[in-house]
């Protein structure tokens, strides 16, 4: 990766993340941002869930937006996700947003569900 380390109240994405949400909103007229939120649940306690939308819906959202891509994280999400980079991988496992979250003390196998 070969972005800055966001700060502790930030989050950042990493140019492949950017590239393919653009890629992904440009085939749907329907979609113009990746919503990435905490819910609670999943084998850690905390899972993150991502929504293909249009347009934000919260006054509170944080917005990452570049090179045609754009990430929407509402502010309680924000809270848990602090310091976090979201990346877009494509390796031997598969295709996949991973958020890599300084906050998480523990994950499971799946990469979507962690504690804090």
């Amino acid at each position: 990766m070969n972005i800055q380390p966001p700060g502790k109240h930030e989050v950042v994405a990493t140019d492949a993340a950017m590239s393919r949400i653009a890629k992904i909103t440009a085939e749907d007229e329907n979609t113009d941002s990746l919503r990435i939120s905490v819910e609670g649940g999943g084998c850690s306690g905390f899972s993150y869930q991502y929504d293909l939308v249009k347009d934000k819906n919260d006054n509170d959202d944080l917005i990452i937006q570049r090179n045609g891509g754009k990430i929407l994280i509402d502010s309680l999400s924000l809270m848990y996700m602090g310091g976090s980079v979201v990346d877009f991988v494509d390796d031997l496992m598969g295709q996949s947003f991973k958020v890599e979250n300084p906050n998480a003390v523990a994950s499971c196998g799946c990469g979507t569900s962690f504690s804090v």
